[in-house]
């Protein structure tokens, strides 16, 4: 029988951000142990190198006698053995405030397995235990761990022993140290359970209540609950958002004023912005940690693994992320209507869209849509927003197709069936084949458009379908990304430059020129500083409007700074854009119409 091997993590030093970590790796029967750090973690397709953050390493013998250890490359040591029992020590910086990587402070500290814990090569399948130590060195409160890991042997705070099946195991449960506040419920007799760190004021009752809501309806959909436990890891910050999928959790970074307050009349938009970050990481739970493209199941983290499947996994998710919402009743159908309004908007202000086709977005992942510069926009589209989109025109294509009998639904139990339940990976083409299967409608042209061209998304006459009017718009304001409206009234189209400012500052800085727009015929550049319109000075509040009002056949002067010098620039701004959506629910429509809007809101074929 093989030994465990058994990794001690302790919280080492507040103040430099580092923890260190100990392997006892026995019998490794073989004269060099090779160790490594993955280069990426599963959910987040770039490579982040967490080996960089690994500040010292050493290997000694059972004995404490030291073994040569040498690095091989950037993330691969190689340790000489005496053929016995050797122990591994090394220290990690932690200073990356994410749901990726590890941080360490004295309010808190986090790991997620792959930024922290170095795999041994040959010995993937060995059981591990984990041994979590309390903090070394002053630290805020009397802390407590929460993890969703199978504990050994835990002392009441949770420090102790856990037990991972392999290494795969060991590193798809993050870790958080600190003073929690706790959400507890039941869901089909399996313990749920949320853990928020951080300084909040959340009513945590609102919360068990919609949480509960929330992943019920997701258990609903694929008939089933393939867990014992679940549990989600909240660090709750002044600004901040991510979520980031695990086997039997999900670690969330959220804005303190995201969550609930007992003084709120209603859910506003940013704890509606939150429950669906709960709900598209809960839905992970089925759709992407078990039912897995085939690509990304070889267990490969020390480079990319592409795969053209991000829009299905990731995209269906954020379809039906917020289509919880509504079907779990934690919003009505309206407020519904505007998150899907400016789920369209965000798409159609992505001129991307013309020039990347969704399979090419998930595909190129890697290197485009994770490591986005000034040009984004004009170059790439979202797998998350079009796949969204994509995962609706296929719901009512589907729906409308079958006269209401199966729906995408369908195609997701049958997904669970086949591929969840048994672990069998997802082929490239895999999600189409089902759909094509399930619906029995020939979905070739519908996946061809969708997936490998460019043209537009027709979704007009699929909403109309269910009763839900469409119109496109100019934008009223840069803040403005459509809704639900009770009625279609006109709008006039503002004269703009079609830039997009840098956020959060007072400083009109420009972070994207729109492409074919006024702004970047005129010359105008990302990093460019706005500083007068027609000789009166701008900032980031007043640009769109004096740009508006000086708007005339003669052009605007535009003064900015390019670096430190001072230019000047003329232009000819133009009508805005038809790239915001409206969305209306239609009443006088025939009573099967309503009939089908109702079935598909509420989760019925």
């Amino acid at each position: 029988m093989l030994s465990d091997l058994t990794y001690r993590v302790r919280p080492a030093d507040p103040y430099a951000h580092r923890f260190h970590v100990d392997i006892e790796i026995p019998n490794p029967d073989v004269e060099l142990v090779e160790l490594s750090l993955p280069a990426w973690i599963p959910g987040s397709y770039m490579i982040r190198d967490f080996s960089r953050n690994i500040l010292t390493l050493v290997a000694e013998s059972a004995d404490g006698m030291p073994l040569d250890c040498r690095k091989r490359d950037k993330q691969t040591w190689i340790c000489r053995t005496t053929g016995g029992p050797i122990r591994v020590r090394y220290q990690v910086y932690a200073w990356e405030l994410s749901v990726r990587a590890a941080h360490f402070d004295t309010t808190h500290a986090y790991f997620n397995g792959p930024g922290l814990l170095l795999r041994v090569h040959g010995m993937d399948h060995r059981a591990c235990l984990l041994d979590l130590l309390p903090p070394a060195g002053s630290v805020e409160g009397d802390w407590e761990v929460a993890t969703s890991l199978v504990p050994e042997r835990i002392d009441e705070q949770g420090f102790g022993l856990y037990r991972a099946e392999d290494y795969e195991d060991l590193i798809d449960h993050p870790v958080e140290m600190g003073c929690f506040d706790r959400v507890a419920f039941h869901l089909d007799g399996v313990p749920h359970r949320m853990a928020i760190t951080g300084r909040h004021r959340a009513d945590m009752t609102q919360l068990q209540t919609d949480l509960t809501r929330i992943c019920a309806e997701h258990a609903a959909l694929f008939g089933e609950l393939p867990i014992d436990r679940y549990l989600f890891l909240v660090t709750a910050v002044g600004e901040g958002y991510g979520g980031l999928e695990h086997r039997f959790s999900t670690s969330l970074l959220c804005s303190r004023n995201d969550l609930p307050h007992a003084t709120d009349e209603k859910r506003t938009e940013s704890y509606v912005r939150f429950l669906g970050l709960c709900s598209h990481e809960y839905f992970h739970l089925w759709h992407v940690k078990r039912i897995r493209p085939s690509v990304l199941m070889s267990g490969r983290l020390d480079r990319e693994m592409h795969t053209r499947t991000l829009w299905a996994f990731e995209g269906i998710t954020s379809y039906y992320d917020e289509l919880a919402l509504v079907r779990s009743g934690c919003i009505d159908a309206r407020s519904y209507l505007g998150l899907l309004a400016a789920t369209i908007t965000r798409l159609l202000r992505t001129p991307g869209r013309e020039v990347q086709t969704l399979a090419e977005s998930s595909f190129d992942a890697w290197t485009k849509f994770y490591k986005q510069d000034e040009n984004a926009p004009n170059a790439i589209v979202s797998y998350y927003v079009k796949g969204a989109l994509v995962a609706l025109a296929l719901d009512l294509t589907i729906r409308a197709g079958t006269q209401g009998r199966v729906s995408l639904d369908d195609v997701m139990r049958a997904l669970w069936l086949r591929h969840g339940r048994t672990g069998l990976g997802v082929p490239e083409q895999g999600v189409e084949a089902i759909a094509t299967e399930v619906s029995g409608l020939d979905l070739a042209e519908f996946f061809s458009t969708a997936l490998d061209g460019t043209a537009e998304l027709d979704l007009e006459p699929l909403l109309a379908g269910v009763g839900i009017g469409m119109r496109l718009r100019p934008a009223g304001g840069p803040k403005d990304s459509g809704g639900c409206v009770e009625s279609f009234d006109p709008r006039e189209a503002r004269p703009t430059l079609e830039l997009r400012l840098r956020p959060g500052g007072t400083e009109a800085i420009v972070q994207h020129v729109i492409r074919g727009g006024a702004g970047e015929r005129a010359g105008i550049a990302p990093g460019d500083v706005v500083v007068a319109v027609d000789g009166l000075r701008v900032n980031a509040e007043n640009l769109d409007a004096m740009v508006a009002r000086s708007a005339g056949t003669s052009g605007v002067s535009i003064h900015l700074f390019r670096r430190d010098e001072l230019i000047q620039v003329f232009a000819f701004p133009a009508p805005a854009r038809s790239d915001t959506c409206d969305l209306m629910l239609l009443e006088s429509v025939p009573e099967t119409v309503l009939d089908a809007r109702a079935r598909w809101l509420a989760g019925v074929a």
